[in-house]
C-alpha cells in the first residue's frame, strides 16, 4: 500500500518520498520492489542455508560438528541483535547510504565528516568484496560439480576466473537490460530458495546414514591451537558470511516500515532454515577424516557428504547445482547492493569522479555506472585467482571486515544517542528535517531499557567477531595460510584517510540536503 501525506501546499507525497525529502533526499531512483520482493532480495543476498555448505569447512576444522553448532548460534542471535539495531536506525533514515549517512547523523559535531567518510569506504569496500566473493564462490562450486561428474577432470585456475566471470555478467544483464524484471526475479527466487531447501534436506535425511547426538558436544582442533576453546573462536567467524548482507534492503528500498520489517524476518527465517539444513548435515556427516580430506579432490567437501549419502553421483551433482543456481541469484542482488552503495556515496561527492558515478540512465534510472565501475573491480580482482587461491580468500575475508567495522561504529555511536536524556525526539512524520541535532524515532523501534541492552549487546557480539575475523586458520602460521585480512582492510582504512586528508574533507561535507520541505 503506498500511503500519502500532504504538505501545506497541497502536493502529495508517498510515505517514501516524504522520508527521504525530511532527511534532505530528492527520489531519484525508481522504487519497485513491494514488501514480498525486498524479504525475497534480502533472503537470497543472505542465503544463509545455501551459504553455510559452502563456509562450513573451516568451522569444522577449528571447532568441529559442536563448535559448527554453536557457533552458528552464537552468530545468528548476535546477527539478530545487530540488525534490530541497524532496522531502528533504517527506519528512522531509509536511505541508500546506509550506515555512512546514519553516522553522519549519531556522531559528535567535531568528528562527524570524518567518520561518516571513512564508514563509507569501509561499508563500499565491504561490499564491492562481497560481490566478488559471492561469484568467485559460486564459481569454484560450479568447477567442483564437474570434478564430481568427471574424476580425470583438472581444475584450472584460469577456468575458476571464466566462470567467475559468466557468474558476473548474468548478474550484470538482470541489473541493466532486464532491470524491470529484478524485482520479479528476487520473488521467483525467494521461491527457489525455499524449494531448494526441501530439494536437498529431504534426500539427505531419508537417504543418508545417519549419526548420533555426540555431534553437539564433539569439538575439532585440527589448526593446532594451544586449546580446543582458542580453536573454537578462530573458526567463529566463518558463519558470518553465511548471515552477512541483510541490510541489503537498505540499499535498495526506501521505506521506514518495509525495510526493518524485511530485515529482521530475512534473518529469522533464513536462520531457521540454516539451523536445521546445518543439523541435518552434521547428522549425516559421516567420517569426519573422510569429509576433510575430500577438500583435497572436490574443494567442497560437502559434495562428498552428498555423494556417500545419496549414494548416487549424479544426484550429488543436482544438489549441488542447487546451490549453485541459487548462489548466482544471490549475486545478482549483491550487484545491485554494491553499486546503489557506490552511487549513494558518490551522490555525497564521497568518492574520485563523484559526477560521473552518479549518472542514471534516463529510461530506467539505473545507475549505469556505478554498475559499470563494481562490475570492473570485481573483475580485476579476480585476476587473483590465476595467482592464488589463497590470495583471493583475504578478499572474502575483507568483507566481513568490511562490513561488520561499518555495524559496530554505527551500533556504538547509536548507543551512545539512545542513552543521551533528549537524545532522540518521537516519531514525527511531519519533522521539518532529520538529521544532526534533530533526530527522531522512525515508525519501527524497540523502546525502553529492552532496546539499549540489545544495542550493547549488538557492540559487544560485533567487536568480539571483528576481532577474530584477523587471525589465521591454524599454526604455524606461513604465506600459505597467513590472514592477510588485516593487510587489505588496513590498507582501505589507511587510503580512505589518506584521500580524506588530501582531497576528502575539502569536498565531504557528509549527506549533503538537496531539497526542503
Amino acid at each position: 500500500m503506498v500511503i500519502l501525506v500532504e504538505d501545506e501546499n497541497g502536493a502529495g507525497y508517498s510515505r517514501d518520498d516524504r522520508d527521504l525529502i525530511r532527511l534532505g533526499k530528492n527520489p531519484v531512483l525508481k522504487r519497485n520492489f513491494g514488501f514480498w520482493s525486498i524479504l525475497g532480495f534480502s533472503c537470497t543476498v543472505l542465503i544463509t542455508w545455501e551459504g553455510m555448505f559452502v563456509v562450513s569447512t573451516q568451522s569444522l576444522v577449528n571447532g568441529g560438528p559442536a563448535g559448527v553448532i554453536w557457533g552458528y548460534l552464537i552468530v545468528w542471535v548476535g546477527t539478530l541483535s545487530s540488525f534490530v539495531v541497524l532496522s531502528e536506525l533504517a527506519s528512522m533514515a531509509p536511505t541508500a547510504g546506509g550506515q555512512y549517512h546514519w553516522v553522519a547523523m549519531l556522531a559528535p559535531d567535531r568528528s562527524r565528516r570524518f567518520l561518516s567518510y571513512i564508514t563509507g569506504w569501509i561499508t563500499l569496500a565491504g561490499w564491492q568484496a562481497v560481490t566478488a566473493s559471492a561469484a568467485y564462490l559460486i564459481g569454484s562450486l560450479l568447477q567442483s560439480v564437474i570434478i564430481l561428474l568427471k574424476l580425470d577432470y583438472i581444475p584450472q585456475l584460469w577456468q575458476t576466473m571464466l566462470f567467475f566471470w559468466a557468474i558476473l555478467a548474468f548478474s550484470v544483464f538482470i541489473n541493466t537490460v532486464a532491470s524491470r524484471t529484478l524485482a520479479h526475479f528476487e520473488s521467483l527466487t525467494l521461491i527457489l530458495h525455499i524449494l531448494g531447501f526441501l530439494g536437498i534436506l529431504i534426500p539427505l535425511v531419508c537417504l543418508a546414514p545417519h549419526g548420533d547426538s555426540s555431534i553437539f558436544t564433539t569439538f575439532v582442533n585440527e589448526g593446532a591451537w594451544p586449546t580446543k576453546g582458542l580453536s573454537f573462536m578462530i573458526g567463529l567467524p566463518t558463519s558470518v558470511f553465511s548471515l552477512i548482507g541483510a541490510d541489503s534492503a537498505v540499499h535498495i528500498k526506501n521505506a521506514s516500515i518495509a525495510v526493518p520489517r524485511a530485515m529482521i524476518i530475512s534473518i529469522a527465517l533464513n536462520g531457521i532454515l540454516g539451523f536445521a539444513m546445518m543439523i541435518a548435515y552434521l547428522f549425516c556427516l559421516g567420517d569426519l577424516d573422510a569429509v576433510l580430506e575430500s577438500q583435497e579432490t572436490l574443494g567442497y567437501p560437502f559434495l562428498f557428504v552428498f555423494q556417500t549419502g545419496v549414494k548416487s553421483t549424479p544426484g550429488a551433482a543436482v544438489m549441488g547445482l542447487v546451490i549453485v543456481v541459487l548462489g548466482i541469484s544471490s549475486t545478482v542482488g549483491v550487484l545491485a547492493s554494491s553499486s546503489r552503495m557506490l552511487w549513494s556515496f558518490a551522490r555525497d561527492q564521497g568518492v574520485p569522479n563523484w559526477r560521473t558515478f552518479i549518472k542514471l540512465e534516463r529510461r530506467t534510472s539505473i545507475p549505469m555506472y556505478a554498475i559499470a565501475f563494481t562490475t570492473t573491480i570485481s573483475v580485476l580482482l579476480s585476476l587473483i585467482t590465476l595467482g592464488s587461491s589463497v590470495a583471493f580468500n583475504n578478499i572474502v575475508n575483507l568483507s566481513v571486515a568490511g562490513l561488520y567495522s561499518s555495524y559496530l561504529l554505527t551500533c556504538v555511536l547509536f548507543l551512545w544517542r539512545r542513552t543521551q536524556s533528549q537524545g532522540i525526539k518521537p516519531y514525527d512524520l511531519n519533522a521539518s528535517r532529520v538529521g544532526p541535532g534533530n533526530l527522531h524515532w522512525g515508525p519501527w523501534r524497540i523502546h525502553g531499557v529492552l532496546g539499549v541492552l540489545n544495542n550493547a549487546f549488538a557492540c559487544v557480539y560485533l567487536l568480539v567477531l571483528w576481532f577474530w575475523a584477523f587471525w589465521p586458520p591454524d599454526i604455524p602460521v606461513t604465506p600459505q595460510n597467513m590472514n592477510f585480512n588485516v593487510l587489505t582492510f588496513g590498507a582501505v582504512v589507511l587510503f580512505a584517510v589518506a584521500w580524506y586528508v588530501v582531497r576528502g574533507r575539502k569536498v565531504y561535507i557528509g549527506p549533503i540536503v538537496e531539497v526542503t520541505l
